[in-house]
């Protein structure tokens, strides 16, 4: 699984990067912050929306720590997705949030 440090995301962001960011932490977690422009699909659902993306897009997952976000880019690229785990999750964010 391809890997991405908070800080990398943050720089291709500020660069003007256009990102197809999705965080998959709970709705009431994201409801305190996430990075802007962030898709909300909570893990759970990850199987059931995963029909909505594109797989000619490589796609960031993002959850608190890391962990959810590993499990839910396993689970897209079995399934043919392009994606990276941003290592660290919110707790290595120190970016702007909405």
């Amino acid at each position: 699984m391809k890997e991405m440090t908070a800080k990398e995301v943050e720089v291709l962001l500020n660069k003007g990067e256009q990102l197809n960011l999705i965080d998959v932490r709970e709705t009431e977690e994201v409801a305190d912050g996430k990075i802007p422009g962030a898709i909300n699909i909570p893990l759970g659902l990850v199987e059931f929306r995963m029909h909505e993306l594109d797989k000619s897009k490589e796609y960031i997952m993002i959850c608190r720590s890391g962990g959810r976000s590993g499990r839910a880019s396993q689970t897209l690229e079995s399934h043919g997705y392009k994606v990276i785990n941003m290592a660290g999750g919110m707790l290595s964010w120190e970016g702007k949030v909405e």
